[in-house]
């Protein structure tokens, strides 16, 4: 089995949950980046030995977390020496609006994934962008090149969708698959 770890800033708690399903689906190491931007020595260890790594953060006006960017920032040891090269990466992310700019955070994942020498899963998942479409439905909120979520901004970590919850498991059963072949 592929070794994947998920590791994730979450402000309020949505995206904690949209981590815990990422982790679900992909039987994943979850490493939660703390209050003040750091993880612990055995998180980066967990990390140097993944196979895949997927990030996630809130989407904060357009970009990922200052917790997560510091996380970012920290992780030049490991861009120096190149130890993440050739690892899958993947990312997700959350915000109160549909759009909310999600995009923009999925790009800086996807840029520090490169310059890491990292190889980006998208998500693999066909929108649902029919008439028949439901809020509640897998990838509603239609992404192809990480997974995204929705949390309106009053509401509470337990009022998350099932349909985005299971687009998030789903996203993280296929990074690892993609991981599985990828070390074979």
């Amino acid at each position: 089995m592929a070794k994947v770890a998920v590791v994730y800033h979450s402000g309020y708690g949505h995206t904690a949950k949209q981590a815990q399903a990422v982790a679900n689906g992909a039987d994943a190491s979850l490493i939660a980046i703390d209050a003040e931007g750091n993880i612990t020595e055995a998180d980066w260890a967990t990390l140097a030995a993944a196979d895949a790594i997927i990030m996630g953060s809130p989407t904060y006006m357009g970009c990922v977390s200052w917790q997560f960017k510091k996380f970012a920032d920290t992780s030049s040891k490991q861009w120096f020496t190149q130890q993440w090269k050739n690892k899958i990466a993947a990312g997700f992310t959350n915000s109160a609006t549909m759009n909310g700019d999600k995009h923009s955070t999925l790009h800086y994942l996807f840029t520090l994934s490169m310059q890491h020498s990292m190889i980006w899963a998208g998500t693999g998942m066909m929108p649902s962008n029919s008439k028949a479409a439901q809020r509640n439905d897998v990838n509603y909120v239609g992404s192809f090149a990480g997974a995204m979520m929705q949390s309106p901004s009053d509401s509470s970590p337990d009022e998350v969708l099932p349909g985005d919850i299971e687009t998030a498991r789903l996203f993280g059963q296929r990074v690892a698959e993609v991981a599985q072949q990828y070390i074979k």
